[in-house]
């Protein structure tokens, strides 16, 4: 279990370092361009579309780390009437369905990716389209794992009668 700790942590650090990279540059790119369009009537042409892709990378990353601090979207009406260990148990099955679910839509994702790379699209400056649609398999993939962890630490705290995260 330490092991699996150890990994999702790395995971945190470097998803939370990118989402502060892409949140920083997302607001400085659309700040410089109101500022552009406004004092200079000009822009950079490439501004919006990158602005646009760093919205759909840090979606991915945000819901990757709140899946993996248990803050992701649930419903919860039935665990609240469920004693701990039950809680435990029922987060162990929606984890596990949860992941199930990203792995999937991953590999779906995979092939649309495959797609874009045959179709030879170009979002600017060169860079192909598949490019910046690549954090689509690569957040589902992200969210599986978070999952996993999160059914893992579930699954530890019903053998060890310990409070996990439920």
């Amino acid at each position: 279990m330490t092991i699996i700790r150890a990994i999702n942590k790395f995971l945190v650090r470097v998803e939370t370092a990118l989402l502060v990279v892409f949140l920083g540059t997302m607001v400085v790119l659309a700040f410089g361009q109101v500022v552009l369009r406004n004092a200079f009537g000009t822009s950079f042409l490439w501004g919006d579309t990158l602005v646009r892709y760093l919205v759909l990378w840090s979606g991915f990353l945000g819901a990757a780390l709140a899946t993996s601090d248990d803050r992701h979207i649930s419903i919860d009406a039935l665990t609240k009437y469920v004693p701990e260990r039950g809680r435990h148990g029922v987060k162990i099955i929606t984890s596990l369905f949860a992941a199930a679910t990203c792995y999937y839509l991953s590999q779906a994702s995979v092939l649309f990716l495959v797609g874009e790379k045959e179709a030879g699209s170009v979002l600017f400056l060169s860079i192909p389209t598949w490019v910046g649609l690549a954090i689509i398999p690569a957040g589902y993939a992200l969210l599986a794992i978070h999952f996993l962890v999160l059914a893992a630490e579930n699954s530890s705290a019903v053998i060890q009668g310990e409070k996990g995260k439920g």
